[in-house]
Order: structure tokens, then sequence, then C-alpha cells
């Protein structure tokens, strides 16, 4: 069987799992790839609070599933930003921890891989430490909520992969953040 047969029958599979439970896991979002403006990327402006239920199948799905799932779930952020030089996580982002804590926790063979970046500014050993200290500050703060230390790994990539390409405060904004990425 080739790989994409098999995401395809991974992928049909969650889908049976979340149709079992008779309601969808996670709130409706936009599809991937939908414009979403701009004050919406740091979690929701009405001060309700992310939600993020646990994914369907829970322990007992395969873990490629859940990762699968997890990566393409509607969820209102994967990413955190953060401040020029800083590795503190903003309390605008404590809903989408929390909301990220809750699935990992409910789902102790799912895995996430935290990818520290930086602006283009600064020489490339302070960039590698930088973005090292904030994937480690998600770490603390996913752990804090109940993850094990096992469903958690860090990388920095530094200023390696912007996200956005300039020489802007607006690029470069984009490009200080911390990337979650659920490992199959």
């Amino acid at each position: 069987m080739n790989r994409s047969m098999t995401k395809v029958i991974l992928l049909a599979g969650a889908m049976m799992l979340a149709a079992c439970h008779g309601k969808s896991a996670v709130k409706e979002q936009p599809t991937a790839g939908a414009a979403v403006p701009a004050n919406e990327t740091s979690g929701p402006a009405n001060g309700s609070g992310t939600t993020m239920n646990p994914l369907p199948g829970g322990a007992a799905g395969s873990v490629s599933a859940l990762a699968e799932a997890a990566n393409n779930a509607p969820i209102d952020t994967r990413t955190i930003y953060f401040d020029f030089d800083k590795s503190d996580i903003k309390p605008q982002y404590d809903d989408v921890i929390a909301a990220h804590a809750k699935t990992l926790s409910a789902n102790p063979t799912l895995k996430i891989k935290l990818e520290g970046n930086t602006d283009e500014r600064g020489t490339r050993e302070y960039n590698i430490g930088l973005g090292e200290r904030r994937a480690q500050a998600v770490r603390r703060a996913l752990m804090l909520q109940g993850v094990a230390d096992s469903q958690i790994t860090t990388v920095s990539y530094g200023s390696e992969r912007p996200a956005v390409e300039g020489d802007t405060e607006a690029a470069w904004s984009k490009n200080r953040r911390v990337d979650m990425v659920y490992l199959p």
C-alpha cells in the first residue's frame, strides 16, 4: 500500500471515530487557507477563551491519526508570537496554551514539537538561543497544565525559517514565534 493511500485510510478512520461520537470534537472554524482577519490570529477578541476539546478516539486511536487530526483540527491558533528580544508568553495566549494542554493531556500518546523562531536581527548564535528560550517557555507552560515531558520536543530554528520575508516591523513581528506541530 502506498503512503498516500495509508494517509487516506487513516483520515477516513479518524473521521469515522468523530462521527461515532455524534458531535464534532472541535468548534468549526474557517477551512485551511481561508482568510482570517488579523485580529483573530492571537485568539478570540470576545474574551470567551480558546476551546479545543480532546480529539476523538482518545488514546485508543492510532497515534498517526491523532497527530494528523490535531494538525488539521480547526484550532484558533498553533502559533505563539513574542515581543522583540523576549521569551515570555503574553497573557493573550493563556487560553491557547490551555487548549493544547487539554488535548495533549487527554491523548497521552500524542506528541508535539515546539519550533522556536526569531526575526532576522541578531547573530545566528543569539537567535538560536532566543528561539530555544521561546520554545522552552511554551514547553514549561504546557507542562504546568499537566502535559507529560515525554510528549514535548523542542527545536530552535533561529531566523532560518521566516514566516514572512521583509525588513519591516510587520514582517519581523510574524517571525518572532513558536509554532506547535503535532507529530505522528
